[in-house]
């Protein structure tokens, strides 16, 4: 886009990929003309915070699998995104490695008989902390979107939380339902 915008659906970004296929954001950013790709800074089985816990309706004490990414378009920074899945679900798995996953995530949860059905988005806007400042290489006084996202299987199970954040500046988010 010529002001510089990224407008995204999260639609694909939900739906498994065929074998073979690229991850959803190395698709979308090739379909546009540029070179998306993702850093793997952490993955691993960890305690989460209180809100990925009611978010994926975690007892005390139950762990997640969590991957922390850098989502980069064109070898700049464009996101972070920190995704949560259920240690039953994620352990012993790709997901709590630190290596790209063929296909992406939401296409191993599918083969390993998690398969999303429904999802919830809120979208908040605040100042970044010093991390994402420095990570997203913002300016003084740019703010950021926080994306949260819960996907539900079929049977109303949380099977993943994703924490979302990207610049501001160079976001629009788009949203299409059918209804009936």
């Amino acid at each position: 886009m010529s002001d510089g915008t990224w407008v995204s659906s999260s639609l694909p970004y939900l739906t498994a990929r065929p074998a073979g296929q690229p991850d959803a954001w190395t698709a979308e950013a090739a379909a546009r003309g540029g070179r998306g790709t993702q850093r793997i800074v952490h993955a691993g089985e960890t305690t989460p915070s209180e809100e990925v816990s009611a978010l994926l309706e975690l007892s005390s004490g139950e762990t997640v699998i969590a991957r922390r990414r850098v989502i980069e378009l064109n070898g700049t920074p464009c996101e972070l995104t920190d995704s949560y899945y259920p240690a039953p679900i994620a352990r012993g798995t790709r997901l709590a490695e630190k290596g790209k996953i063929p296909g992406g995530a939401v296409s191993l949860l599918a083969t390993l008989g998690h398969t999303g059905a429904r999802v919830q988005e809120d979208i908040t806007a605040r100042m970044p902390s010093p991390e994402e400042r420095e990570v997203l290489r913002l300016g003084p006084g740019q703010p950021v979107l926080r994306l949260s996202r819960v996907t539900f299987d079929g049977n109303n199970r949380p099977i993943q939380a994703d924490m979302m954040v990207m610049p501001a500046h160079l976001q629009r988010l788009r949203y299409e339902m059918r209804i009936g």
